[in-house]
């Protein structure tokens, strides 16, 4: 167990109990409802009888509490608290799929006094709210729902099983160590058994390594947060380069309209790509070139800004065309309709119809996202965990520019500032506009 409510400063949970479905809607073989809260025991009892065994699933037969009506057959399950992933009570309904069966088992739940449905991330806030895991570990949640390749899985997993939390919670530690020799050498300077001289020197030893090691994991090419977001590439080019046929040709879909009408493309189309475990979002963008029509005009402009943010932009260039003016942005220049008749241009070159060269061009791709994100496992996934380091760094670094200067009440408040930012990575502080935030993007029944 990690620490209480009370003492990570984000409240104490609600008395209500929750209840939501846990797996997918539509028609399906078994669906999951899952109840958590003080209740949870009491709502199983209405609905089957007395409590199966704890931790064990059991058949039952599932009435309606209100006139007795049979619901399903169903296996059940109890989980009596704290050990459980909210920390509290909690009971699983495993029904069978159908939408009528779980939509009169919701019914009942919600007729049964002090419950409520749950909203999303309900769940993972009650096991942040009852020290059950940290907020890095709630996001590591989220990040596992919303993995789509194998490495954002791992990075996921990573977090989830505390990699960041044990890492910071080891700095945050440090840092308090640190902050009581400063309160101390503050506190009881005129004491004849405290060496202030001596205690400065170490104190602003151990305060630089603990700078310097945090600044090492910041200096990390942001590859977790990248690893998190994606690759982006994008496409561009000047009217009927090719860019959306070759968007749905490695997209295996139709994602983009195909015309040869100039200025289709008027807004950009994402697709997102697993290139061996390498997440890659490709932007199809409207073609580059002088427009006068209002509509087309701004998704020129749409384009440029979304060159200037890529990862890497992919310039197409079709037979007799010319390499668009990207600004400076990272490029790999790409010659389109490769099948047309014609010489064969020098470089990377592909045919979206007939697929040729595009197996090199998916080769190119994975090698620069790997390039891009980066080698080795990520300790911030987040740019919230990197803005409140970089905090922490930015007191640590006033205090060791202050060392010597015999000033012990500016080196405690910048330690306590430290501490208060790493604090805030985990949750150990008030963070309850974080907490609104995060768990807003959870699903229902997590």
């Amino acid at each position: 167990m990690r620490t209480a409510p009370e003492a990570n400063g984000m409240g104490e949970a609600r008395a209500d109990t929750l209840f939501a479905p846990a797996s997918g809607f539509g028609r399906a073989t078994v669906a999951v409802i899952r109840v958590s809260g003080p209740a949870a025991g009491a709502v199983l009892e209405a609905l089957c009888g007395p409590l199966p065994p704890p931790r064990r699933l059991s058949l039952r037969t599932l009435r309606d509490p209100a006139d007795g009506t049979v619901l399903d057959r169903a296996l059940v399950a109890y989980f009596p608290g704290p050990a459980t992933y909210s920390g509290e009570d909690m009971a699983e309904l495993h029904l069978h799929g159908g939408l009528a069966v779980r939509t009169r088992v919701l019914a009942a739940l919600a007729a049964h006094p002090g419950c409520r449905a749950a909203g999303p991330g309900d769940f993972t806030r009650r096991a942040v709210l009852n020290g059950r895991m940290d907020l890095t570990e709630a996001e590591g949640v989220a990040d596992l729902i919303d993995a789509e390749t194998e490495g954002q899985r791992r990075q996921a997993l990573r977090q989830l099983e505390g990699s960041l939390s044990r890492q910071v919670a080891a700095w945050r530690n440090e840092a308090i160590d640190c902050l009581a020799a400063a309160e101390a050498a503050l506190d009881f300077s005129d004491e004849g058994d405290v060496d202030e001289a001596g205690l400065d020197a170490a104190l602003f030893g151990r305060a630089a390594a603990l700078r310097d090691a945090i600044g090492e994991s910041l200096a990390d090419g942001r590859r977790g947060e990248r690893l998190r977001d994606g690759f982006w590439v994008v496409l561009a080019g000047e009217p009927n380069a090719g860019k959306s046929t070759l968007l749905n040709a490695l997209a295996r879909r139709e994602a983009a309209i195909v015309s040869d009408v100039p200025g289709t493309t008027r807004d950009a189309i994402e697709v997102r790509l697993d290139l061996d475990g390498l997440p890659v979002v490709l932007v199809d963008t409207a073609g580059l070139r002088e427009a006068h029509e209002a509509v087309e005009a701004e998704g020129i402009r749409r384009s440029r800004a979304r060159i200037a943010q890529a990862d890497l932009v992919l310039a197409l260039v079709p037979p007799g065309g010319h390499p668009p003016d990207l600004g400076g942005a990272p490029a790999l220049t790409v010659h389109t309709k490769a099948d047309l008749p014609g010489p064969a241009p020098a470089g990377l070159a592909v045919s979206a119809r007939t697929g040729a060269g595009l197996p090199g061009l998916l080769d190119a791709l994975r090698a620069r996202a790997e390039e891009g994100l980066g080698a080795g496992d990520a300790l911030i996934t987040r740019a919230r965990h990197r803005d409140a380091l970089e905090r922490c760094l930015g007191h640590l670094d006033r205090l060791c520019a202050g060392a010597g200067r015999g000033m012990p009440e500016l080196a405690a408040e910048d330690l306590r500032l430290a501490v208060r930012a790493l604090g805030e990575v985990g949750g150990h502080v008030g963070v309850e506009d974080v907490l609104d935030r995060l768990f807003a993007g959870f699903c229902i029944g997590k």
